[in-house]
């Protein structure tokens, strides 16, 4: 199976760790992986989105013009990203950055509340992975036990106390991850 994911945001919003935590954990469960980040000049605050390929076969390329699983942060990320889901596919948003929802009915629509969430367990560093969780929940791509590989491997030896903590929040993204509203098609085909 092949999962063409899309992760974007505004720059310091950690999509880039997002999508490295994932192509390390698809790396120790022996698939075959891609990652392909791209921000521009102003990284900060500035767009920024990845790509990532999880695939249990070899990836052709790691430019996908069509996604299985967008995870979008902000607005402009949904504008950009919305129509770019492949019919049955998946939209994962964060409530605090878009004001004007998805609107597809051929995709499921996930709502995660990580902002308001990550302001609850006072840290705004964990916000992405509680976005990671949500995501895991949804589409169970990865065992937790190789995305906290992952992290250990992403974060500096001097941060490995933090790793605690973003076990919390993967936890509670995958708590507090809503179903919005299920594909037609999957209705239609079930």
């Amino acid at each position: 199976m092949t999962h063409e994911i899309v992760i974007s945001g505004f720059g310091g919003q950690g999509v880039l760790s997002m999508g490295k935590i994932l192509a390390y954990s698809g790396i120790m469960e022996g698939m075959e992986v891609s990652w392909f980040p791209s921000y521009g000049p102003e990284q900060r605050g500035g767009t920024a989105n990845v790509t990532v390929i999880l695939s249990d076969k070899p990836i052709s390329s790691p430019i996908v013009d069509k996604y299985d699983i967008a995870v979008v942060l902000n607005q402009p990320s949904l504008d950009k990203f919305e129509e770019k889901v492949k019919p049955g596919g998946i939209i994962i948003y964060d409530s605090y950055g878009i004001h004007t929802p998805p609107k597809r009915k051929d995709i499921d629509v996930y709502k995660i509340n990580a902002m308001d969430e990550a302001v609850n367990m006072n840290n705004d560093k964990v916000f992405n992975m509680i976005v990671l969780g949500g995501l895991l929940k949804a589409v169970p791509i990865v065992q937790l036990e190789n995305v906290m590989e992952g992290l250990k491997k992403s974060l500096p030896e001097r941060y490995h106390n933090l790793l605690p903590m973003n076990k919390e929040a993967i936890l509670r993204g995958m708590e507090i991850i809503q179903l919005e509203n299920k594909a037609e098609l999957n209705k239609i085909m079930n």
